[in-house]
């Protein structure tokens, strides 16, 4: 009797963690006026160890990211959902430059 009390007691724990940990993950996706965030990062892989390409979802375009320690560089972009093979390759060979956003400061005015 004392090993399925336990036995449920668990169970009771577990349940309730998960239950707070979804209500957590659920708060953090949306803002306090109860609208979803319009940038959120969908995926992102380590390169090195302070280099990393993201891919991030804002607004309603999906743009892939490389981000090191002096600058932020956009290697593509697409519609949402529209992310796939052909894509990737189309953004292997971009028509125009990509954007750099650099961290440190410029000795341009």
């Amino acid at each position: 009797m004392d090993v399925l009390r336990m036995v449920a007691s668990l169970v009771l724990v577990f349940g309730l963690l998960g239950g707070l940990l979804w209500m957590l993950r659920r708060m953090q996706t949306l803002r306090p006026n109860g609208q979803t965030r319009q940038l959120q990062v969908i995926e992102s892989i380590s390169l090195g160890p302070r280099q990393k390409v993201a891919l991030l979802r804002v607004g309603e375009r999906e743009v892939l990211v490389g981000i090191s320690p002096a600058q932020l560089t956009a290697l593509g972009e697409w519609p949402l959902g529209q992310l796939g093979a052909a894509s990737l390759q189309d953004a292997a060979a971009p028509a125009a430059a990509p954007k750099k956003f650099s961290l440190e400061p410029s000795d341009a005015p």
